[in-house]
């Protein structure tokens, strides 16, 4: 059976003390929790000081985003070897912030997972469809072309390594999210899918999560769906209580 993967995406929010603060809180809360995997992604600069925090604690830690190059002239990039070496053991790639915002497209997610890959770090993949695309009926097609394309070139053996975040663009941070249904639907879709392009063996540990408006209130009903392995949250990670709620999920 597949640990569970909580993981907190911070994106642009909190001070080194800040984050300092909160993960001592947090480190806490989560004392003795060994039946989930917690993950924090928190801004670049506090990962080195997180890292002596979370040492010896259920709390791994994320890099939001990583350039596909090991070095090189990229002004306020970072690669997956600076990652490592700052402490982090998973990265996220391909929110949909970096594409909408940054214009990252589906061949530039393929070479950072790749380039995650070599360093090793655990790639937390996100794909997800518009509000548009979903009232068209294309949300199948979407995550199923966007987790194709993310994946080329990977052999079977990469999967255990591969976390895949389901998150509907027209659900973050709007308090809208997709019923737990509706994201059952999409993760078994997506389930479906890594059984057709890899064999049972290689994807038994690779873990789809959902994302998208994840709150205290919502992550029981979310997790008691058989597809779901996880959650990618937003807003709710910045608060120690809310966050390690979420973590101590109870299934339905």
């Amino acid at each position: 059976m597949l640990i569970p993967l909580i993981a907190g995406n911070w994106k642009m929010n909190t001070t080194i003390h800040q984050g300092v603060d909160m993960v001592i809180k947090l480190r806490e809360l989560l004392r003795g929790v060994d039946s989930v995997e917690a993950v924090l992604a928190p801004p670049f600069t506090s990962i080195h000081h997180l890292s002596h925090i979370v040492a010896d604690s259920p709390i791994k830690l994320c890099g939001q985003n990583l350039h596909w190059e090991k070095s090189g002239a990229y002004t306020g990039e970072i690669s997956a070897e600076m990652l490592v070496s700052a402490g982090c053991l998973y990265v996220i790639i391909g929110h949909s912030e970096r594409r909408e915002y940054f214009k990252e497209t589906d061949e530039m997610v393929n070479k950072k997972v790749m380039a995650a890959l070599r360093a090793g770090l655990r790639p937390i993949v996100c794909v997800g469809e518009t509000l548009d695309e979903k009232e068209r009926g294309k949300t199948v097609s979407k995550v199923k072309s966007q987790v194709k394309k993310a994946l080329t070139g990977l052999t079977g053996g990469a999967l255990k390594d591969i976390t895949i975040a389901y998150e509907p663009i027209w659900a973050i941070g709007t308090g809208r999210n997709a019923t737990p249904q509706e994201a059952e639907e999409v993760h078994n879709t997506l389930r479906e899918l890594l059984f057709e392009l890899y064999d049972t063996d290689s994807i038994k540990n690779t873990r789809i999560i959902y994302g998208g408006s994840v709150k205290p209130d919502n992550i029981d009903s979310l997790m008691a769906q058989p597809n779901i392995d996880g959650a990618l949250v937003g807003g709710a990670s910045l608060k120690a209580e809310d966050f390690a709620r979420i973590v101590k999920f109870q299934s339905e």
